[in-house]
């Protein structure tokens, strides 16, 4: 399919099937252990949200149960107006493309994408009509009459992108889709779906694990932890500014370090333990107290080696030391036994003693709740 021309000659991006979508509260339990806790989030036509977390946090089950394979315990979904978690699947009309792929063996490319139009009784030459126009825009064409063992795992994902999509549903559900290939092919696929997103103009929601993934693909992103959303954000927002240390980590925060603040004013605070001190300028630093536990959440290309005239947040030996092109990656281990990651342009080698610094709008303070000393809690008579 190819996007309409406007007067001007410029590509024009078509509409998107979908208006809005709302998912009020939903959640979903498996006898006491709540997999999902009450969701709220709301989908714009057109937008491609991400829901992103670690094994076990609830965003397969959130996909599922939208897409009306698991019932939900609470709440309810509403698409433009109209509520439909009370459908059986079949009859919300939405695309999935599974981490599997799920293709038909024994049939060609052109007869997996063509199979879901033949059970809903579409015309021939509308089918064919369909049919062509998705091939062409993933590129597909050449080998429509090829079985799925005749292609490469990059094509076999493109094969059930465009069997989702020749439904041309109002929203098109994607779980994990590019977890069974390999690094190469996951890069030159994220570029792939993000261009048949624009270019067909969809409205996606898409589950993943990797925060590169989710930062290159999404419009927006929902980190999910433990069943609970911690953040939803574009991500910019969330790369600039999590909202907590889980968050933090699933950005790239390597490093996080539990300080105790030791002063604090209008422009920063500064903290310190186990060797180390850091001083931060982040947002809410200035609203520290001293005594205060925090986390310090540094990424590696912002901890680095310090300059001779420099202040140093402390010092680590270098342990592991990786090439990445440009810049090493280095693993390095501090007196007390902790490990910072951290980026050089120079040479580093394996041994060598390092003072690290860190910028100090690059530093951000997170309070911690105090744990209770054991030893001070009252016995019950």
């Amino acid at each position: 399919m190819t996007t309409a021309e406007s007067d001007t000659g410029a590509a024009v991006r078509p509409g998107s099937q979908l208006g809005e979508l709302e998912l009020r509260g939903i959640s979903r339990a498996y006898g006491a252990h709540t997999a999902l806790h009450p969701l709220d989030l709301t989908i714009r036509g057109g937008e491609f949200v991400a829901l992103l977390g670690p094994s076990g946090c609830g965003k397969t089950t959130a996909l599922n149960s939208l897409a009306g394979l698991l019932p939900l315990t609470a709440g309810e979904i509403v698409l433009d107006g109209r509520r439909i978690d009370t459908l059986p699947p079949e009859k919300r009309g939405f695309g999935m493309v599974f981490q599997n792929y799920a293709l038909f063996p024994h049939l060609t490319v052109r007869a997996n994408v063509a199979f879901g139009l033949k059970m809903r009784g579409v015309g021939k030459a509308e089918t064919v009509r369909r049919v062509d126009a998705v091939l062409a825009l993933v590129h597909l064409t050449e080998q429509a009459h090829k079985h799925p063992g005749q292609l490469s795992g990059g094509q076999q994902q493109r094969v059930a992108i465009a069997r989702a999509i020749v439904m041309e549903p109002p929203l098109v559900l994607m779980d994990e889709p590019l977890s069974n290939l390999d690094a190469a092919l996951r890069l030159e696929m994220r570029s792939e779906i993000r261009r048949i997103h624009q270019e067909f103009g969809l409205t996606t929601l898409y589950v993943t694990h990797d925060q590169e993934e989710a930062l290159s693909l999404a419009d927006r992103l929902v980190v999910l932890h433990e069943g609970r959303v911690s953040q939803i954000g574009t991500p910019a927002d969330l790369y600039e500014n999590p909202a907590n240390t889980h968050v933090a980590a699933f950005m790239g925060y390597r490093n996080l370090l539990p300080l105790t603040v030791t002063g604090a004013d209008a422009r920063g605070a500064t903290a310190s333990g186990r060797g180390l001190t850091v001083r931060g300028a982040g947002s809410g630093a200035g609203k520290l107290t001293p005594g205060q536990s925090v986390m310090v959440a540094v990424r590696p290309e912002d901890l680095r080696i310090a300059e001779t005239d420099e202040q140093a947040l402390g010092e680590a030996v270098a342990e592991v030391v990786e090439y990445h092109g440009r810049v090493l990656h280095v693993e390095a281990v501090t007196r007390e036994g902790d490990r910072l990651h951290l980026t050089s342009s120079g040479q580093v080698r394996p041994g060598d003693v390092l003072s690290v610094a860190v910028d100090t709008e690059r530093a951000l303070f997170f309070p911690q709740a105090a744990v209770p000393d054991p030893a001070s809690q009252e016995v019950p008579a």
